[in-house]
């Protein structure tokens, strides 16, 4: 299939970012806004199969950016039988990091388990980043910066992303350097900063201490269920195994579901980690529900009230995987059932909490799945 941008994007306006106003906001990506899992699972295939033949099989390795990237990267990986690992801004005990930056960022701190990269870098002849958006491509060059001097041995670099903003300039760079550059959609951002002033009607805002949302003081109900088997795409992971851990999460979680095959289904992921969440919402649609996915995330976006801005109820929440970490989930609508599946292993109470009296008022029947 062919992408046009009015297809994949809109632009939003970042909230207190003196860096890059604005926000790319892709509607398929399953995100920030929510979307039909097939349509987002079917782009992701689809930016694989851009890539040349030499990236595939166990000597390419997949990086995913954090945290709006991690599905894309599991998806492409798993389409071309890849080794992968995502980026990450958690803390995973008793690791070394590798540490890079991404300047434009709300969170500018990305980095890499070294554990793993010093065990399987040498055996790796190309290096594929897999990203949602890319704009000047200073990040990714960041990034192979910080691994030439850590692994000097040679091999390719690449990059895959939905879109891609990069100038002349840029891409000649790139060029120069030999990274391969492949996407779905090119982008122009000459008038992105100006398109965000356009709006001015305030959208809706419900933070973590409000109760002026109807029923948002209500106890919130939901089943809770722990399913093992977790596989933690922030420490190295092979396609095939990845893939055979998120088969066992469906087949488990669909035990547990009592849903009626007609009916309209909310699907959360949870910050990074998306990829297992959005193929089990897959499988639900594949079922006959009517399925929509996106996922908590750490991006504060304005919202606004007119038609054509992209976001327009945004609900501040702490986070279940640090209660004093602001997250973000944009326009919930009404469902008859919502499936919470999450890997975070500390079961923040008040985080969850918060997220379960944000669907309350909205869904019916509440599951929430804790992978461990």
């Amino acid at each position: 299939m062919d992408y046009q941008n009015a297809d994949l994007f809109r632009i939003a306006k970042r909230e207190s970012n003196q860096k890059r106003e604005y926000l790319v906001v892709n509607r398929l990506q399953g995100k920030h806004i929510p979307v039909k899992p097939g349509q987002a699972l079917a782009m992701f295939r689809a930016l694989a199969g851009r890539l040349p033949g030499c990236c595939e099989g166990e000597r390419t390795l997949v990086i995913g950016f954090a945290e709006t990237a991690t599905a894309i990267g599991a998806a492409v990986a798993l389409e071309r039988g890849c080794r992968y690992i995502q980026t990450t801004r958690e803390t995973i005990p008793g690791v070394e990091y590798l540490y890079f930056s991404e300047e434009h960022s709300h969170a500018t701190q990305q980095r890499l388990v070294k554990n793993d990269l010093d065990r399987i870098l040498p055996e790796i002849d190309q290096v594929v980043f897999a990203e949602d958006e890319v704009t000047t491509g200073n990040t990714i060059c960041n990034l192979i910066r910080v691994l030439e001097q850590a692994y000097p041995q040679q091999r390719e670099y690449f990059v895959a992303s939905l879109l891609n903003g990069m100038d002349a300039q840029a891409l000649q760079l790139y060029n120069e350097k030999g990274i391969g550059v492949f996407y779905l959609v090119k982008t122009d951002h000459s008038g992105y900063t100006q398109a965000v002033q356009g709006y001015s009607r305030a959208g809706r805002y419900i933070d973590k201490e409000t109760a002026e949302h109807t029923g948002c003081g209500n106890e919130p109900k939901a089943r809770e269920w722990e399913i093992g088997g977790w596989l933690d795409a922030r420490r190295l992971v092979q396609a095939d195994t990845y893939k055979q851990a998120c088969i066992r999460l469906w087949k488990e979680l669909e035990k547990c579901l009592d849903q009626k095959p007609e009916a309209k289904v909310l699907v959360l992921g949870t910050e990074e980690f998306m990829y297992p969440a959005l193929f089990a919402a897959e499988q639900m649609e594949g079922c006959g529900a009517d399925v929509r996915f996106h996922a908590t995330t750490r991006s504060p976006i304005a919202v606004f009230a007119e038609d054509a801005y992209p976001l327009h109820i945004r609900y501040e929440l702490p986070g279940i995987y640090d209660a004093h970490r602001r997250t973000f989930l944009y326009d919930l609508a009404v469902y008859d059932a919502a499936v919470v599946i999450t890997d975070a292993h500390a079961k923040n109470r008040s985080g969850m909490d918060a997220l379960l009296r944000a669907l309350t008022p909205l869904v019916k029947n509440i599951d929430v799945i804790w992978w461990r």
